[in-house]
């Protein structure tokens, strides 16, 4: 019972007697079409595509962390993971970097 409620379709009981049902919301103002496009990188988003091309040139890591804390992700937010990933990337590196000098020079 809760899809036509949950889909923007009218419950009136004297239109549902007949089989037909009356949209509330605007046809002309779909939002669906905005993600209908691929995401851009060979479909897997900018995100993902560097955290991939970042393991043979770590520097798309820290790219892509920049993209995630200035909010890229409010243009299309199926970036969102992909970009946090590379954050996450980053900074295990910075740590690891850190470490390896510290290591070297004590």
């Amino acid at each position: 019972m809760l899809c036509p409620v949950l889909c923007g379709l009218s419950t009136d009981v004297k239109e549902g007697e007949n089989g037909n049902y009356t949209l509330i919301r605007d046809v002309e103002d779909n939002q669906l079409g905005m993600f209908d496009q691929p995401l851009p990188c060979f479909g897997c988003g900018i995100g993902w595509f560097s955290l991939l091309l970042g393991f043979v040139f770590p520097l798309m890591w820290y790219y892509a962390t920049i993209l995630y804390f200035g909010n890229y992700y409010h243009k299309d937010p199926r970036e969102r993971a992909g970009l946090a990933a590379n954050a996450i990337a980053a900074l295990i590196l910075t740590i690891s970097v850190l470490i390896a000098v510290a290591a070297i020079l004590l």
